[in-house]
């Protein structure tokens, strides 16, 4: 029987769960693919009586439940399995409440999970969902697949801290790129085919200088935009990558991302961390700002984008009104329909390299994870049926289903340089791949929730040059200390 799941919520625009709409990534006709808030389902066909599953997931795939059939049955999945999809609601947030509350009641369906690569964690760490790695029906193969070929970054939140165990398979990641006017920043004088800026990332310095040039030969309003409202978006992504590519980190690196809670060093209040937002200051400001930096161009990004997020802040770029855009992957459909090949994308530009950062394998071109996972309800009683549609998941042929079906991008790095990749990305497959190498989580931990609020206030206010940087920073550490040792 058809289940009809009906939620509302607010939801955090612009994170992980932000994905290109249905029919072709590259090709799409103006949707920006957020899905709405009626939720639905559609049921995988299948004849009466066969092994019939439930899977937890999206509209998107919903809407398109028959392709995804086909996709799975191509991919070696036994047509006595069908798969019934339930479409949960746009906000991440309702999604991850649905599932706690099902998982809490110890429920036998939904039989698998889609969750947020930025909440799976929490479920991980209370043992909620089956451990691939222990588990007697998940092949050591799969999990093999998972740990070694897989985005790192996307890997590390579907692990369990602690033990390393697989507890999850990345469905899709997500990641930024930067968007920018190939004509506008060409008549300035630079040449970013020649110099290879869709692979080889440029500094911030270089960055704002071209963007600077190409404002003063042109008649756009803005040069750079990006999003800086006191949301989730600033704390887990925008922040989070401006930080990172200074050679800074929340916790001191990667290997503290997810804890030990209370057990961990608090680094936001360290010299690249504040440059970072300093930088910001100038570009929003220029050189009138006390705290600008020398040597930056300044005056490139508007004070709206204190209160923009993905979608408000995409508007003036896709309407020809700026020359650069920080946005997810479902922004180079939206603006490659209105500027077609006057459209450029590069990696996320860096102040340090990784060599010149204090912390391993931070610095350089980093751009925020996202994505979606795929999970199992250690409660089904279908457990094998489920082992087998993770495994038909897995394979090459259904990766590029999902990636024209709905623009979900592989997960695996050599996946975004083969053929079928280019022929559906295009241009844009490569600076996915730089960025997805170079993707960094958001330090999600059972005291995030807390700390991402806290960030995202006293980031937003530092920015508006309603406090010094070192002052935000000195008292953002304050509270990051207070949260972890309350909940140690």
């Amino acid at each position: 029987m058809c289940v009809f799941l009906v939620m509302n919520g607010n939801g955090t625009q612009g994170n992980s769960y932000r994905v290109v709409s249905r029919r072709d990534f590259v090709r799409a006709a103006g949707a920006s693919g957020l899905a709405t808030g009626l939720a639905g389902c559609t049921a995988l066909g299948g004849e009466s009586g066969t092994n019939q599953l439930q899977w937890y997931a999206d509209s998107n795939a919903s809407d398109a439940a028959g392709d995804i059939r086909q996709g799975l049955w191509d991919a070696g999945l036994s047509q006595d399995i069908s798969l019934e999809i339930l479409a949960g609601p746009s906000d991440s947030a309702a999604r991850q409440q649905q599932i706690q509350r099902w998982l809490d009641a110890n429920v036998d369906t939904p039989d698998l999970f889609m969750m947020d690569s930025g909440w799976t964690i929490p479920f991980i760490i209370r043992e909620q969902l089956l451990n691939f790695t222990k588990s007697d029906v998940v092949p050591d193969q799969l999990v093999q697949l998972i740990e070694n070929e897989y985005f790192e970054a996307a890997v590390q939140t579907a692990k369990h801290p602690d033990s390393g165990d697989v507890y999850a398979m990345p469905l899709f990641p997500d990641f930024p790129t930067m968007l920018y006017r190939r004509d506008l920043i060409e008549q300035a004088g630079y040449d970013p085919s020649g110099n290879n800026w869709a692979t080889e990332s440029i500094t911030w310095k270089q960055f704002a200088q071209a963007v600077k040039d190409a404002m003063n030969q042109s008649d756009v309003q803005y040069g750079y935009t990006f999003q800086a409202s006191a949301y989730e978006g600033l704390s887990c992504c925008d922040f989070n990558e401006f930080l990172s590519s200074w050679g800074g980190a929340y916790f001191g690196g990667r290997e503290n991302l997810f804890g030990p809670v209370g057990d961990r060093p608090i680094t936001v209040n360290e010299r690249p961390v504040i440059d970072s937002i300093r930088m910001v200051r100038t570009f929003m400001r220029g050189q009138r700002d006390q705290y600008a930096l020398e040597g930056y161009a300044g005056n490139i990004s508007p004070r709206a984008v204190l209160s923009w997020i993905e979608d408000s802040s995409l508007s003036p770029f896709t309407g020809g009104n700026a020359v650069a855009h920080r946005n997810w992957p479902y922004a180079i459909t939206a603006s490659e329909e209105e500027l077609g090949d006057r459209l450029g994308v590069m990696p996320i530009p860096y102040a340090v390299t990784e060599q010149e950062s204090q912390y391993r394998n931070i610095g350089g071109p980093v751009a925020s994870l996202g994505g979606w996972h795929v999970t199992i309800n250690p409660n089904t009683n279908k457990m094998d049926q489920a082992v087998q549609v993770l495994e038909a998941m897995a394979e090459r042929s259904f990766r590029f289903v999902l990636l024209e079906l709905i623009g979900w991008l592989p997960p695996q790095p050599q996946l975004l340089q083969t053929q079928e990749a280019r022929d559906t990305l295009g241009p844009y497959a490569e600076p996915l791949r730089v960025a997805g190498e170079n993707a960094i989580p958001r330090p999600v931990t059972v005291v995030w929730p807390q700390q991402s609020t806290k960030i995202a206030q006293l980031v937003n206010s530092a920015y508006a040059g309603s406090v010094a940087p070192e002052q935000a920073m000195k008292q953002l550490q304050s509270q990051l200390d207070e949260i972890e040792n309350y909940n140690q």
